[in-house]
């Protein structure tokens, strides 16, 4: 199965700013790439290209006054299987976890465990552990929390998103990472493509998705808590303790978004010219 993937994005920019960004596949997607990302920055300026400390391939600029624009195009194959499942994986007692995954369980900036640890233990203390344990968490939050964009704010916590009981993708994720982080199990916060693929095609303009991943039984672990099911053709950028280490892009001063366009398409062979479903 080929995937078309991609964006526009474009910025007002009034004065010079430094700005960071996470708009590369993941390295581990990379040697599945067909045709090659098209990366390109408009007007052409200096990039840094370098991997941030959870692995993820970022870039950095001095953006210019005027507008800025970002693209990309590529084609991905993919095996056109559904995400993974390990209904068996267990978890791993604290003093066995790599040291490498510690920092997945502490409370970050958007999933505040010490706020959330008693409503997590009350409301999950007698599930299953391991994979039936995150399960219940995912059934919870998808069930409890009402999708919206309008809910979108970019202050929203965990917390906020479980006394609010709305939001976005992204606080569905917080909130599911969150509970799992009380619940002694590693959890981090994952981005990236994901089109309609498999599932009824969805009115809202396609955008970048969030979702988490929890370590059991020796390995990382896929989960949705916004969707609340195994999806085709997922495709990983960057991953971290929150929204804060994976933000698509970051300004280190005053921007305005002035066009966001996201493509993830299924297309019928490498050159991504023809769409299976157009």
């Amino acid at each position: 199965m080929f995937i078309r993937i991609g964006y526009d994005i474009q910025f007002d920019v009034p004065a010079p700013i430094p700005m960071m960004m996470l708009l590369r596949v993941h390295p581990s997607v990379e040697p599945a790439l067909v045709r090659p990302e098209a990366l390109a920055v408009e007007p052409a300026v200096a990039v840094t290209d370098f991997t941030d400390g959870f692995g993820n391939r970022s870039r950095r600029i001095l953006a210019p006054a005027g507008v800025l624009r970002l693209t990309n195009d590529a084609v991905v194959e993919v095996d056109g299987l559904a995400d993974p499942a390990a209904p068996d994986a267990q978890e791993i007692p604290i003093q066995e976890l790599p040291t490498e995954v510690m920092p997945f369980l502490l409370a970050s900036r958007y999933c505040e465990v010490d706020r959330l640890s008693d409503i997590a233990w009350n409301l999950f203390g007698n599930t299953p552990r391991g994979w039936g344990r995150v399960q219940a968490i995912v059934d919870w939050v998808h069930n409890h929390i009402t999708f919206g964009y309008q809910y979108a704010r970019w202050t929203k916590t965990a917390y906020d998103a479980y006394i609010e009981q709305q939001g976005v993708c992204r606080d569905f994720t917080h909130l599911a990472v969150a509970f799992c982080r009380c619940m002694n199990i590693p959890a981090r916060y994952v981005t990236g493509y994901l089109g309609d693929i498999g599932v009824p095609i969805s009115p809202d303009p396609m955008d970048f998705s969030a979702w988490f991943e929890v370590y059991l039984g020796g390995r990382w672990h896929t989960f949705d808590a916004r969707h609340n099911r195994r999806r085709i053709g997922r495709l990983l950028m960057a991953k971290g303790r929150d929204a804060v280490d994976v933000a698509i892009t970051t300004s280190f001063g005053p921007s305005t978004l002035k066009k966001f366009v996201v493509w993830t398409d299924e297309v019928t062979d490498a050159s991504g010219e023809t769409k299976v479903h157009p």
